[in-house]
Parts: C-alpha cells; structure tokens; sequence
C-alpha cells in the first residue's frame, strides 16, 4: 500500500513508494534540456524529494529532427549526458516500450508528437508530453482522442503552472474570486509551429492555471516587439497574455490577477521540481493534475489567436477552431 508522506508547495500529495516497486522511466526525445534535467532530478542517489523515490529514467530513445535546427543541434549533447547518467540508450520506440513502465515524451519538435505519442498510448503506457502538446490544435485532438479510445492516462503542462507563487493565487482571501488576469512570458517561433504554440503556451498555461475553462473568443495583435492576446469567457470575464519577442525587451513570466477583493502581482520564473513531483504523482495515481477540457483549451486559445491574426484582429470563437481541427 502506498502511504501519504508530505504535501508539496502546490498542495498535491507526495506519495512514498515505501513498498512499491520502482517505476521505470523511459524517455522520448533527447533534444531539449528538459531531458537531462529530469534525469538528474529522478536518478540522483541521495533522493530530497518523497515523491521522486523510486522513479527512475532508465532508457531513452534519442529520437531528433534533421530538418529542426533546435533539435539538430542539440541532440548529440543531451544523449551523452543522459547516457553518462547511467540511462541506456535504444534504437527505437518499439525498442524502448518493453523495458519502461511510463514514458516522458520531451522531443523540442512538437510536429512529432503524434506519431511519437500513438506507439506509447496503444501500448498502453501512461506518459507525459512535454510543451507544446502538437504543433497543430488537430493534432491535439487525435492525441486526446487516442487515449480516450485506449483509456490510457496522459497529461501536459508547462512548468510555469505548477511554480510556487502562482497556485496560490486561486484561492487567496486576500484575492477573492478571480475576475480577469494578465499574464506574460517569453516568446519563440518555431519552424513548422504556429507563432505561440512552441513557446508563448508557458504564459497561456499559467493563464489558464488562473482563469479556468472557459472562454469563448480570442483576439490577437501582433507587432515586431509583442503578441498581445485577449480572450472573453463565458461568464463575461477578460484574461489576456502578452508575448514577448526573444531579443526584442526585458523577458520574463509573471502574472497579475484582478479579484473581487485585491489585485496581486507575482513574477517568479519557472521552476522545474514542481512539475517533475506532479509528473510522479501522475504516474503513481494515473491521474492527471489537469483536466483534459483546460490542456486542449490552452491550444484553442492558440489556435484562435493565430486565426485571429489572419483575420486582421477580429475576434475568434474557440468553439469555430475546434470543429475546423476536427473536420
């Protein structure tokens, strides 16, 4: 039996596998950071964190894009490193699957995902799927839909939702209900991505940590320096988020939240040991710390902005994005 051993900073349980057997890691993807970040957190032998116990990264499949220049250039590094942090390094997905318990999938190309995603989910692998969930809203669609079909357990986030400083803003006396908010972060386009999918969905994620579902239109101005899209919900309030352009100003992530009793500014930039405890949560509960509705709203969101954008500014309802991706 599982035991209860802490709450963490965001209020989730840190579960102690004290009679458990460990979980094995595998990991998708060896092309970002993330990766050896991760495994450095998960395989450290003198574990600090209860919920990080006996969660290990133990093979890896490199995976890449030639045609990426951020997956290209990058690939060949974070595999020695993984690789020297004793993580076994496999040819294939198929080739990784029957050795792993749970897959990381972390390729910096969000145009894989799918494909990479469909091999875990039909064998009925939990995972998490590292920013962006796809490059498209249809391919985050099909992701869902699969493992709705296979009922397999899958989730995504950005770290910036689970950073200490913004959960507590949802319930904060001092903050009442949330009525608007405002949030912000960097900004990179990516090839083959729409313009906020690749990075601008740190600050959307946060956003929606903050607003909830919900919204029904979106509308995006775009200049040299920012990306500044505002979105409606249902229930007549306004949540807005401001890209910043790499190189064009002062980057950063932040959020202000406007409520019935105060207004609270918190800028604290990512942290990635909370998102790591939420991931092994997940994988211990297979149950995902975000609903299913809020991650593919998050890229509505994107995905009406962009058509936005085409449109000259106008405003997009969620709702018309959603059925164009499925049809």
């Amino acid at each position: 039996m599982t035991s209860l051993v802490g709450v963490c900073s965001m209020g989730d349980p840190q579960l102690l596998m004290a009679d458990d057997p460990p979980i094995r890691v595998g990991i998708i993807g060896l092309d970002t950071s993330h990766v050896s970040v991760f495994t450095k957190l998960l395989n450290r032998e003198d574990q600090q964190h209860a919920a990080l116990k006996n969660v290990k990264v133990v093979a890896a499949f490199p995976g890449g894009n030639p045609s990426f220049p951020l997956s290209k250039d990058r690939l060949d590094g974070f595999t020695k490193e993984v690789r020297a942090l004793g993580v076994t390094i496999v040819n294939s997905i198929d080739e990784l699957l029957p050795h792993v318990d749970v897959v990381l999938l972390e390729s910096v190309d969000g145009t894989q995902h799918l494909a990479q995603a469909r091999p875990v989910i039909e064998a009925g692998k939990p995972l998490f799927i590292d920013k962006p969930l796809a490059a498209s809203l249809a391919d985050a669609l099909a992701i869902a839909d699969l493992a709705a079909k296979r009922n397999v357990p899958w989730f995504t986030a950005s770290s910036s939702r689970f950073t200490a400083g913004y959960p507590e803003l949802r319930k904060n006396d001092q903050i009442g209900d949330i009525l608007g908010c405002d949030t912000y972060s960097q900004s990179r386009a990516a090839i083959g991505h729409p313009d906020l999918f690749w990075y601008g969905v740190h600050g959307i994620d946060l956003l929606y940590l903050l607003m909830g579902t919900g919204c029904e239109t979106a509308t995006a101005v775009q200049t040299h320096y920012t990306e500044f899209v505002t979105g409606r919900w249902k229930d007549n309030r306004v949540g807005s988020y401001r890209a910043i352009r790499e190189h064009t100003g002062k980057t950063g992530l932040g959020a202000t939240v406007f409520g019935s009793k105060g207004i609270t500014h918190v800028n604290q930039y990512y942290d990635y040991v909370p998102l790591v405890v939420a991931i092994c949560t997940f994988f211990r509960t297979r149950k995902s710390p975000v609903p299913v509705d809020e991650m593919l709203e998050v890229f509505a969101y994107m995905a009406a902005a962009e058509e936005s954008k085409r449109r000259g500014g106008v405003p997009v309802a969620l709702a018309e994005v959603m059925q164009k991706a499925r049809a």
